[in-house]
């Protein structure tokens, strides 16, 4: 189903102010990796925001994953403040790791296989 205007205004709106957070806060580098949002999706009634993360370089995923639901609360706050104007009720935030460029990585691998593949013919 396709976005409409309002969850995509929504959106963008959610994506700036929890950059803003997550730099405040120190989410946007944990074990030594840069955690970034790669995108926000709101559900059509705008209940819920999933944050898709991006993490490079980040050791433990799991652990940078728990660090961010453990400041969930301060998130919300920090988020509610910033938009309380703007929206009527702030929605609630799921957060997800981006895997984008892992298939990237993994396409890459396979293209480049096949490249390998047929300059070298097996049976030759």
């Amino acid at each position: 189903m396709e976005e409409g205007k309002r969850q995509r205004q929504i959106a963008g709106l959610l994506n700036e102010e929890m950059n803003t957070i997550f730099q405040r806060l120190g989410l946007n580098m944990i074990d030594g990796g840069m955690v970034s949002i790669a995108d926000v999706k709101v559900t059509p009634d705008l209940l819920e925001a999933r944050f898709y993360l991006s993490l490079f370089q980040v050791q433990d995923e799991k652990a940078a994953f728990e660090k961010i639901e453990n400041k969930h609360f301060e998130i919300k706050k920090a988020l509610s403040a910033k938009l309380r104007s703007q929206l009527r009720n702030i929605p609630v935030l799921k957060f997800y790791k981006d895997d984008t460029l892992d298939h990237v990585f993994k396409m890459e691998e396979i293209f480049k296989k096949l490249k390998e593949d047929k300059k070298n013919p097996p049976g030759q």
